[in-house]
């Protein structure tokens, strides 16, 4: 343990606050938890402890040692040199939130960009900035429904091709609420089943409808009727949205979706071991002051400049915390910053661009696995970023052999899908070459032959 003071300044301290020894600090507590033994091994030096845990690094294999065909949520994306040098300039860098708002301009300001890009990308009226990663930001897009209703609508419908950890998350938020009821439909045949079947099982009692843009499993479908008979009966509709994607898609807000949600890591956030990510939340106009988290709006001041402030916060992070429908109170702040730098410096044409990169190597890898014997495609549906390859052997065998070719597979549909065992989510970006993705095939071949 570093400590800082010395003995002179501590006996100090102590003499100020009228104690005589540190010993003293902790009479409060029962003498038998006082001092335990921790059974803690002898120090070391900064040097030792450097090169342990460099030790523990090595052992790690990332993005950076191996070809990645890996995604299901988080994916493998260029990031520009920029991101990085201005994200950790210190006016930034050293700032978690704005508790004093009116003194942080600049960090209120790219908060706001944020806000205006995430609502130009989803196609929606306002966003907050901004939520802990994508699944967060669906839980948070369910209690709004709740309590828009006032919990008089207690049914949540989630689509089976949702993300695993997006429907897992919203249960932990929710599934303890009194009265709530979350339905998940087609789980059982999770490839064979679209968002419209959802239609047949919504009521009068649905608050919110969940569903995901592509979905899952990479494919895309038209929710203009599901949006339709979903508002017909009263009910909202959330999209759990990819930002990748709606640089080349139709946005949900076209679709006529109340809620777009969704994970901003490929936005220029490394893959980081799981995070820390940055989930987006987008909404109408009429739902502005039951967003939660915080919104920045532009003002002027009292000499007409430009400013920026903290606007419709009276919520749970500040006075009216008994009347709170959520606990969030604070941003991914510097996530929100990355991701705006991100978006800013692809511009409109840049990131469809990087779409459309995707979405073409995606395709040609399809192709060519799909004409592999044993390998089997789900291509009936258009699909972006990923798609589903049913394989002649089961999938975490396809993985462990690929793994030997320095290559690290796709998802194994069956840690989420019981009965898909045999059935691998591979993903493709831009940054996967086309020397990469006849590599992967060459590979698949040596193993279904193995």
């Amino acid at each position: 343990m570093f400590i800082p003071h010395t003995k002179a300044e501590t006996a100090q301290m102590l003499e100020s606050i009228g104690v005589k020894s540190i010993e003293d600090l902790f009479s409060v507590v029962p003498k038998i938890f006082r001092f335990p033994n921790l059974n803690l091994p002898t120090g070391v030096t900064e040097m030792e402890v450097l090169s342990e845990m460099k030790d523990y690094a090595a052992a790690n294999e990332t993005v950076e040692d191996l070809i990645c065909f890996l995604g299901a949520g988080a994916y493998h994306h260029y990031i520009p040199a920029a991101v990085d040098m201005l994200l950790r300039r210190g006016e930034f860098y050293t700032a978690y939130t704005p508790y004093q708002p009116e003194i942080s301009q600049g960090t209120l300001q790219a908060v706001f960009e944020f806000q205006t890009l995430i609502a130009n990308l989803t196609g929606m009226d306002v966003s907050n900035a901004s939520h802990y990663d994508g699944a967060t930001a669906t839980a948070e897009a369910g209690i709004m429904a709740y309590h828009n209703y006032r919990g008089k609508r207690p049914k949540i419908l989630l689509s089976g091709s949702v993300n695993p950890h997006n429907r897992e998350v919203l249960c932990s938020y929710l599934c303890g609420f009194e009265n709530i009821e979350i339905e998940t439909a087609g789980l059982e045949n999770p490839l064979q089943t679209s968002p419209d079947e959802l239609i047949r099982l919504v009521d009068e009692d649905t608050s919110l409808v969940v569903v995901q843009y592509p979905d899952f499993f990479g494919r895309i479908f038209d929710l203009s009727r599901l949006a339709n008979e979903v508002h017909s009966k009263g009910a909202m509709l959330a999209v759990v949205a990819n930002p990748t994607a709606l640089g080349l898609l139709k946005t949900p807000g076209e679709f006529g979706a109340d809620i777009v949600v969704g994970e901003g890591q490929p936005l220029g956030i490394p893959l980081s071991y799981g995070g820390p990510y940055l989930g987006f939340f987008s909404t109408k106009k009429e739902y502005v002051r039951k967003i939660a988290g915080r919104l920045v709006g532009e003002t002027v001041d009292a000499k007409g400049n430009r400013g920026y402030v903290l606007t419709l916060t009276a919520r749970e992070q500040h006075i009216r915390r008994e009347k709170s429908t959520s606990n969030i109170c604070s941003n991914q702040g510097l996530m929100a910053l990355a991701a705006t730098i991100y978006l800013s410096l692809l511009g409109k044409n840049g990131l469809k661009q990087v779409a459309n990169l995707c979405y073409q190597k995606t395709h040609y890898a399809a192709k060519k696995i799909n004409e592999l014997p044993g390998f089997k495609v789900h291509d009936e549906q258009p699909f972006f970023h990923e798609f589903v390859v049913d394989c002649p052997i089961e999938a975490k065998i396809v993985n462990e052999r690929l793994l030997e070719n320095q290559i690290l597979g796709g998802y194994e549909l069956e840690k989420s899908y019981p009965g898909l065992g045999r059935s691998l989510l591979i993903a493709v970006t831009e940054m996967n070459t086309v020397e990469e993705i006849d590599y992967l095939v060459n590979s698949l071949a040596e193993v279904s032959h193995a």
